[in-house]
């Protein structure tokens, strides 16, 4: 009551004599005062810009066209057998995919993060498989050295993986070190000048290819007050007492390379040590934000899919003498969809674009990854519902896409992780 007391008799004023009586009208707080016909754009200089750019409308269209032209008339065949895509992802590395955001001179495209989450979204529209080979690829093999690294090792580890010759991996998780990534159990003790590896690791993308180049371990390196000293090295493929596991048989994902490794008094020289001994934790955690906007946009690219088939199936399945999209029920849950997919895309993009200006982006890359994985299985499931029996069944890809979808929640940080980030963030 007293603040409408001392607030009101302004308040009072401009209701009654108006703002024109003060020299203001509300119009004067946005400018310019161009009166627009409906669906007519006029450029104006603007703190907040949706649109793509020029290049990256082209590249969209590029990858859009390559996917449809190479991946998709194979990709339900490449799922079938399990097979690791050599000939496919040869064709993406002569489009440079493989080193979008790596700056030239490493053999690099030097695009920026957002232009990399357009392209990992378009391959996953197609195939989720080809998608998390290029964001473990980018996102996990080769920035731990691109942001870590010193120059001598990005000249020596990252042309051939940016050019997409090799491939990188990240070893982070272990049989008893998942969400809780601080229980690493790896040992690296260094002898002379080698590190002496021993430990195991799990479910670790791209490791196995007779591409890979490396992989980059976390390991303990020793102990500073009490506490474990983490580390990450980089290990090289065929470097003896390194072995990879069989290959694991998943729910989805079934072209995709993912291993358990192993090692065994591996050792590697001292300089395969990413930045300060000690100093793996915050470095794989930095890693890791970049390695959600590449989930977010896998995750967006997989509901588009799931949306286009879904919509499309709709339109022609007749039931009761009309197309099923014409009763609410059907209607409703494709609306749904696109509503979903719509903020996925531009919490990812938003959380890219704030990385690529340099800004703290780890806050939106988590909220990015949250929603988008938990939108993408929301709509997964629903464009099964919308198929009936036939979603259930592998002659229709909304099959693959519900099988590759339910790892999105779990990769790169679970959604309870992401919430325990964000929940973190508050002060909480």
């Amino acid at each position: 009551m007293i603040g409408f007391l001392t607030v009101g008799p302004v308040l009072l004023y401009f209701l009654v004599v108006g703002w024109r009586g003060s020299g203001l009208a509300v119009s004067d707080c946005f400018r310019p005062r161009t009166i627009r016909k409906p669906g007519e754009h006029t450029p104006r200089k603007v703190s907040m810009d949706f649109d793509l750019t020029e290049e990256q409308t082209m590249f969209q269209q590029m990858v859009r066209e390559f996917a449809e032209k190479e991946i998709a008339p194979q990709a339900e065949e490449l799922d079938e057998k399990g097979e690791f895509p050599y000939a496919v992802v040869a064709k993406m590395a002569d489009l440079d995919l493989f080193g979008l955001p790596i700056p030239e001179e490493y053999g690099g495209s030097g695009a920026d993060l957002v232009t990399y989450s357009i392209g990992v979204e378009e391959i996953s529209r197609v195939s989720a498989s080809l998608g998390i080979t290029m964001a473990a690829h980018t996102s996990l093999g080769m920035m731990p050295i691109y942001l870590f690294g010193t120059e001598e090792q990005k000249r020596k580890w990252l042309p051939p993986l940016a050019r997409g010759e090799k491939l990188g991996a990240f070893g982070l998780t272990e049989p008893e070190a998942g969400s809780d990534s601080g229980a690493t159990k790896t040992t690296a003790v260094l002898k002379g000048d080698e590190w002496v590896i021993n430990g195991s690791k799990e479910f670790i993308t791209n490791s196995g290819t007779d591409i890979t180049q490396h992989v980059t371990i976390t390991a303990i390196t020793g102990e500073k007050d009490g506490r474990k000293q983490i580390s990450n090295i980089i290990v090289p493929k065929g470097t003896e007492g390194f072995t990879v596991g069989s290959p694991y048989r998943k729910m989805g994902w079934h072209s995709s390379d993912t291993h358990a490794l192993s090692f065994s008094d591996c050792r590697v020289p001292k300089e395969n040590l990413i930045g300060d001994e000690g100093t793996g934790f915050k470095q794989f955690m930095k890693v890791l934000d970049c390695g959600r906007i590449g989930v977010a946009a896998l995750s967006v690219g997989t509901a588009q899919a799931c949306f286009e088939e879904s919509v499309k199936y709709a339109k022609s399945r007749v039931q009761f003498g009309r197309p099923i999209g014409k009763n609410q029920a059907i209607s409703f849950k494709c609306a749904d969809m696109l509503v979903e997919i719509e903020l996925a895309r531009t919490a990812t993009r938003k959380a890219a674009w704030l990385a690529d200006q340099g800004r703290p982006y780890s806050r939106e890359a988590a909220i990015a990854k949250l929603f988008a994985s938990e939108s993408c299985m929301r709509i997964a499931s629903d464009a099964v519902q919308i198929h009936g029996g036939y979603g259930y069944v592998e002659d229709y890809p909304v099959c693959r896409y519900f099988r590759d979808t339910k790892i999105l929640e779990i990769g790169e940080g679970t959604s309870e992780v992401q919430r325990i980030v964000l929940s973190r963030g508050l002060g909480l």
